[in-house]
């Protein structure tokens, strides 16, 4: 066996929290490169057309994405405090309890993409030159969401652990390999769209085979063993009760860029591509909030489940400092440079330009949600996943989505219009959690001088 990691609950903060998040930011730049190496190549070698099928197409599994990471999001969370209470039979027993539900899950989003595809396609407003093209993307990428379901939940139980470098090891492996099946698929084959797909789920599948390799060698830090193996209703439930407020709340932000794409696509082609080489490049911006939700996430629950509340707190504010620098600076490029960060995907100088609009408002967004981010990690890692989804919920139906849809039936709809839902809604998201965060601390200190008066 080996020994977890126990830096979170000892030592320098800023050091232990940056020594995990690191290789979380870079494991998601490799994992969002999926996404980006696809839309690259048919950028480059193919039409607008396979642009926009791959960009609509894209956002559409992103959704199944979303599903599965919220979910697994309960796994890291309940790990890493049973590891945080040194209870690591229960941690076996959460291990067993992901392997059933995920496998399950697996298996059935594969069946449902699959003979699904070509009505999303119609729903998310695919362009009639793009609609074949978008179908047999998402039927292809659909029918390997097996593959996408081990990875993620392989990588959810190494961060419950504390243990961040060996998702990268397997993102990397998979990146390495996507690269070179879409450039010989995409250029050498013309495959177009279908190549890209192709490639996609082969090199998913090739990184759950390298971690399950590296899983048989190292082995777990605690005992597990086939007998382990069985299902466990109340871990189960308890993973689900934890990871399915996350997952829906992941679920609807995704199907929310979904209907945002949807109202882009009536303006045309040009507009469509455009704003998905926008979300391509958007994703790289998120990266830095999303791997400082992640880290925190982990940080927290394992000071939780070892009864270090203070630490948490100051996790929180910590990666939050750091979070909101390297956030701005991603924000400042994109917001004043964004027609060159669009220029590597694609020469068309018409989509270029409603990519670069569009940028100029979700750059914005990003840098809000660099802080709001780590706000719903803390939250997340205290088991407060519910009210992480009721504010995420409110932001995207009362806020983002109801703007985007006035924005878009302008007389004369602007993209940097359209993307400003995307900024009130992360205003909002702020607004809500930074209320919440006073209203508990406020409720502690009220608890404390009511048991010092007590005493």
């Amino acid at each position: 066996m080996k020994k977890y990691n126990n830096t979170f609950l000892e030592g320098p903060i800023l050091s232990s929290l940056l020594k995990f998040s690191l290789p979380v930011l870079l494991a998601l730049i490799l994992q969002s490169l999926y996404g980006a190496v696809d839309l690259w190549a048919v950028g480059v070698f193919c039409s607008p057309a396979d642009v926009s099928a791959v960009s609509t197409g894209s956002q559409t599994m992103l959704i199944v994405t979303g599903i599965i990471t919220g979910l697994s999001m309960g796994t890291t969370v309940l790990l890493g405090q049973t590891i945080g209470k040194k209870d690591f039979c229960i941690s076996a027993k959460v291990i067993s309890a992901s392997i059933w539900i995920f496998a399950t899950l697996g298996i059935f989003l594969s069946i449902i993409m699959l003979f699904a595809a070509p009505s999303i396609a119609i729903l998310m407003n695919a362009p009639a030159e793009a609609l074949e093209k978008t179908i047999h993307y998402i039927q292809i990428c659909g029918a390997g969401s097996i593959f996408i379901v081990a990875y993620n939940v392989i990588s959810a139980v190494f961060r419950g652990m504390g243990n961040s470098k060996a998702p990268l090891l397997f993102v990397a492996i998979a990146c390495a390999a996507n690269i070179l099946g879409d450039i010989i698929l995409v250029n050498i084959f013309n495959m177009g769209t279908e190549g890209v797909a192709i490639a996609t789920i082969a090199a998913q599948a090739i990184s759950v085979l390298s971690s399950m390799i590296l899983i048989k060698r190292t082995g777990l830090p605690f005992p597990f063993t086939k007998e382990d193996l069985y299902f466990d209703r109340s871990t189960a439930s308890a993973i689900i009760k934890l990871g399915s407020p996350i997952a829906l709340q992941d679920m609807c932000n995704e199907t929310s860029y979904l209907i945002l794409i949807g109202f882009v696509n009536t303006l045309g082609v040009t507009a469509s591509a455009g704003v998905g080489i926008a979300e391509k490049l958007v994703m790289f911006m998120l990266l830095i909030p999303m791997s400082y939700m992640q880290s925190i996430s982990a940080f927290t629950a394992q000071n939780i489940g070892a009864g270090q509340y203070l630490r948490a707190r100051k996790a929180m504010w910590t990666g939050m400092m750091t979070a909101v620098f390297l956030g701005g600076v991603m924000s400042f490029i994109s917001f004043f440079h964004g027609d060159l960060l669009s220029a590597i995907f694609i020469r068309d100088s018409e989509v270029i330009a409603a990519s670069s609009e569009f940028l100029k408002a979700t750059s914005i967004e990003c840098f809000i949600l660099s802080a709001a981010y780590c706000f719903t990690g803390y939250f997340n890692g205290m088991s407060k996943t519910a009210f992480v989804m009721a504010q995420g919920l409110c932001a995207i139906f009362l806020v983002k989505i109801p703007y985007a849809w006035f924005a878009s039936n302008k007389a004369h709809p602007q993209l940097f219009q359209i993307g400003l839902s995307t900024v009130f809604a992360a205003l909002f998201t702020l607004l809500v959690c930074l209320l919440y965060y006073i209203h508990r601390q406020r409720r502690h200190h009220t608890s404390e001088k009511t048991k010092a008066i007590s005493f």
